[in-house]
């Protein structure tokens, strides 16, 4: 049964605060190093920062007494109907919240429990308690995904830029529940609905020996799925007392609806590889264990996956194999239901585990070495470690000239090979460079950021370059630093912002929208194009195209629309309006700098890809703005407007012939 409104409104009040305290804790947990709690969970404690406008929404939704909207009032009174989804979420808005304020919850204990545990959960698949910890953060992210995916935003009021906040961090936590490859992650719903009704139907059931018999053969049967069930219940902070029974309990109803018969793990747990004494007889003569051999080349496997069949192979050979438009398994000639090559952990840590045993150099140490990608997955890269290690190392000299013979040198290597951008980021670069950025010596600061810039080509090392705190020492070097530091300092931001999480973090940041700005304004030609693009790119974001306003972005913009002597610059100035004008806050700003007619202007005699783009923003303008349409008929557009009908591209066609339309109705009003 539905709560009534004032039971609701007290709910939200109660469940609001907790949720704000819990995320408070959480930002104080995410507030180290990554060195202190592993990266992967410093990624989580960021996403739930995130979250902190969200939850202050909430709040002032409780504080305000709960204004609840009138689909959610019938709802609360069992008048809405029960085909709405969003009517029905917003029937129990508290259970909503309850369920976001349990994900946050087991957030903060998994942060709690990587506290003095150094390495991510990727970095310690081969070990057990590693990849316990890594099911436990695979269920927390799913988890607080789930719970913001499920919440009535409308319900609570929720501003839309805060939800589409709330959308980037659901987006960015789906894919980190999918990165790993948890292979029990398809149970988690099961798992989750069955501890939810635990207690409920604990009570219903009867309690004797020989069910408690039958409970344990149960267990006893699904040992890896007994395991994870136990450490998401640990994470949901259920005491070791009740952890044993609610395990028992949870397998039983999976096995009963006969889940875990239909379920196949495909990962490492299922395809462990235990070693005989006759194996170990052949380990100490030298001969290669089978299980160890490519089925393809067989030879010893680098970076062994499994496929849909459950077999192992060589990662290269196999890819191989399917890039030559093979479907079927090399071994069983099966069919290959999907493409997917699964780290096979467990099997690496074996064959590094015996190939250091039998003093044969393992993959991960020989010349070309094999660094673990974000997936979990190995890639081999080639290059001079001993000489980047002391290239790294100079970075922290004494001596300044060091220091910055250093970031030159590294400037250089990041910018000529991916294998050079791993590397340089394994060898501890990235924290080093970000320190360099605050030295006095502009050359200096000009190498780190330019290393930072050529470091972050790389995708996962904008990640690191991130959690390593560069973003605010990056826009203070765009302030201060010399022109070459300010313009690579702009292209660093636009590289850094392609990864959605930055775009928030970056705009978010005091000051940061502000220089690039200033950049734009009174930057080489050089510099006022990296401007625009990171400015481009931090404008997908709907929040950051308000303040670029606020900053004064359309002063230099307008500039740039009268330089007819530089065509580039009016191509970027109408490519950051078009992104602008989809914010009503910003289309009227845009209306009273006078844009209307140079755009009308642009129309008349600009290059094709000008006159599509300055349509389109005069349809933006003028769609829901009567008087805009009347300012640009009283201009004369209608001539420009249908020759563009006739020679322009596709797209200008299209929003020519919408922006007569609408003229044509204003003339019969």
């Amino acid at each position: 049964m539905a709560e009534s409104a004032p039971e609701a409104e007290v709910g939200v009040g109660r469940v609001s605060g907790a949720l704000v305290a819990v995320a408070r804790e959480i930002s104080a947990v995410g507030g180290g190093a990554a060195a202190e709690i592993g990266a992967d969970r410093l990624r989580l404690a960021r996403k739930v920062s995130l979250l902190s406008h969200l939850l202050e929404e909430i709040a002032g939704f409780a504080a305000r007494g709960g204004g609840i909207p009138a689909a959610a009032a019938a709802a609360a009174e069992g008048e809405a109907s029960s085909s709405t989804s969003s009517s029905a979420a917003a029937a129990d808005p508290v259970a909503r919240l309850e369920e976001l304020l349990v994900a946050l919850e087991a957030a903060k204990r998994l942060l709690l429990v990587g506290r003095g545990s150094p390495l991510p959960p990727s970095e310690n698949a081969s070990d057990t308690e590693g990849k316990n910890i890594a099911v436990q953060f695979q269920y927390v992210t799913w988890l607080l995904e789930k719970a913001l995916a499920e919440l009535p935003y409308e319900y609570f009021e929720i501003s839309d830029e805060v939800q589409e906040q709330v959308l980037l961090v659901c987006a960015q936590l789906k894919r980190a529940t999918e990165k790993n490859g948890i292979p029990d992650a398809e149970l988690f719903p099961e798992i989750h609905d069955l501890l939810s009704c635990y207690e409920k139907e604990l009570k219903q059931r009867a309690a004797n020996e020989s069910e408690t018999l039958q409970i344990k053969n149960i267990v006893d049967g699904n040992h890896d799925l007994r395991e994870t069930v136990m450490l998401i219940a640990k994470i949901n902070g259920k005491s070791n007392e009740v952890v044993e029974e609610l395990t028992s309990f949870v397998i039983e109803r999976l096995e009963k609806a006969k889940t875990t018969n239909s379920l196949k793990f495909v990962g490492p747990d299922c395809d462990v590889v235990k070693k005989t004494s006759e194996e170990d007889k052949k380990s100490e003569s030298l001969v290669i264990p089978a299980d160890f051999l490519c089925p393809i080349s067989l030879e010893l496997m680098r970076d062994p996956v499994i496929v849909s069949t459950g077999q192992t192979y060589e990662r290269s050979f196999i890819q191989r194999w399917i890039d030559c438009g093979n479907r079927t398994c090399p071994k069983t000639q099966q069919k290959l239901q999907n493409l997917t090559l699964t780290p096979n952990y467990v099997l690496r840590s074996l064959i590094m585990q015996w190939c250091e045993e039998n003093g044969i150099e393992q993959p991960s140490r020989a010349t070309t070495g094999w660094i673990r990608k974000s997936d979990g997955s190995f890639q081999e890269v080639s290059g001079d470690r001993a000489a980047i290690e002391a290239l790294v190392r100079n970075l922290s000299s004494l001596s300044l000239e060091e220091r910055k013979s250093a970031a030159a040198e590294i400037r250089s290597l990041a910018k000529r090979s991916t294998d050079n951008r791993i590397l340089l980021a394994e060898a501890g670069a990235i924290p080093a460079l970000v320190s360099l950025l605050s030295v006095k010596d502009q050359k200096t600061q000009e190498h780190a950021v330019t290393s930072l810039l050529n470091l972050s080509i790389y995708d996962h090392n904008k990640e690191l370059i991130a959690l390593a705190g560069a973003i605010l020492p990056i826009i203070q070097v765009l302030k201060f630093g010399s022109m070459e530091a300010r313009e690579n300092a702009a292209a660093a931001i636009f590289s850094l912002s392609l990864i959605d999480e930055n775009k928030i973090s970056v705009g978010s940041t005091p000051g940061a929208i502000d220089a690039l700005v200033d950049l734009l304004q009174s930057g080489s030609a050089r510099g006022r194009k990296d401007a625009a693009t990171a400015l481009f790119n931090l404008c997908i974001y709907q929040a950051n195209k308000v303040r670029a306003v606020r900053a004064g972005i359309l002063s230099p913009l307008v500039t740039m629309l009268q330089d007819s002597a530089n065509n580039g610059a009016i191509d970027e100035a109408l490519t950051l309006l078009s992104v602008l004008v989809s914010h009503q806050d910003c289309r009227v700003a845009v209306t009273k700098v006078n844009t209307i007619p140079i755009l009308i202007d642009l129309l008349r005699s600009g290059q094709p890809r000008n006159k599509e783009n300055a349509a389109a923003i005069l349809l933006a303008l003028c769609k829901k703005d009567s008087e805009n349409l009347a300012c640009i008929g009283r201009l004369g557009a209608l001539i420009p407007l249908t020759e563009l009908t006739k020679t322009g591209t596709d797209r200008a066609k299209r929003k020519a012939t919408s922006l007569l339309e609408h003229l044509s109705k204003l003339k019969v009003l």
